[in-house]
């Protein structure tokens, strides 16, 4: 009777000729493929994607300092790409204002027209000296004045619902097709008193209301917006400038 044979393998995955042997009587498995070829493959199909998006951050004026070092075609086919989208910006920036809101008008300017844009709305505290709710007015009115095509509203939380405690201010409800898409209650999880413009742009581009590549987002730091640290914005504010900003809404 014969009786198995124990053979001696250091290594079953090892270059070795002894290995081969092996392999050739099915005594060890064959090797796996080396993954080697498919990562370089994968590699360099993200360095072509990465050459041929090459200009897709640029602006206007960034593509206008590359005309000595690329194409004239492909530069025209970016800067035509740029000129449609500052069009369709400017055709949907509708509203570009914060809205103030009353309770019997809610539904209609809040719960309808979010059939036709995306609606976003603050509730503030009560008595407008809450300092989360102080910097986000501030963050509302700029991001209302750049994103004219969002209907930006505000309201004291207190007379949208009763008893709302003003520890839940300020809270976001972020609406589109009549439905709430998304509620941020204080300012926690977008940085605190550090909240600047690109936490609430961030949210944005999450909900879908604004898209990745905006224009209007490769643009904010040229133009200095996103300084809306609220610790800086809220120290300018002690010697006296602590007017009630939100008084329109009481």
């Amino acid at each position: 009777m014969d009786m198995p044979v124990n053979v001696p393998v250091d290594d079953p995955n090892a270059d070795t000729e002894w290995n081969d042997i092996l392999r050739k009587h099915g005594v060890i498995p064959e090797k796996p493929p080396s993954p080697t070829p498919v990562i370089e493959e994968a590699l360099t199909e993200a360095r072509r994607l990465a050459h041929e998006n090459r200009l897709e951050s640029k602006d206007l004026d960034e593509l206008a300092e590359l005309e000595d070092e690329e194409d004239e075609d492909f530069l025209d086919s970016y800067r035509q790409k740029r000129f449609q989208e500052l069009s369709t910006i400017q055709s949907t920036s509708i509203y570009n204002q914060v809205y103030p809101l009353t309770k019997p008008d809610y539904a209609r300017d809040v719960t309808a027209a979010s059939q036709h844009s995306f609606v976003l709305v603050l509730l503030t505290s009560s008595s407008g000296t809450n300092p989360e709710s102080q910097l986000l007015i501030e963050l509302w009115r700029e991001l209302a004045r750049k994103y004219g095509d969002i209907k930006f509203c505000q309201m004291r939380a207190d007379l949208c619902i009763e008893g709302y405690p003003d520890r839940n201010t300020p809270t976001v409800l972020c609406y589109r097709e009549g439905e709430i898409r998304r509620q941020i209650v204080t300012l926690r999880e977008l940085g605190g008193m550090g909240t600047r413009l690109e936490s609430v742009e961030k949210v944005l581009v999450e909900l879908g209301a604004v898209k990745q590549g905006d224009v209007r987002l490769r643009k904010r730091r040229d133009n200095g917006e996103g300084r809306g640290n609220g610790g800086i914005r809220q120290s300018e504010r002690k010697g006296g400038g602590e007017e009630d900003e939100d008084s329109d809404w009481d």
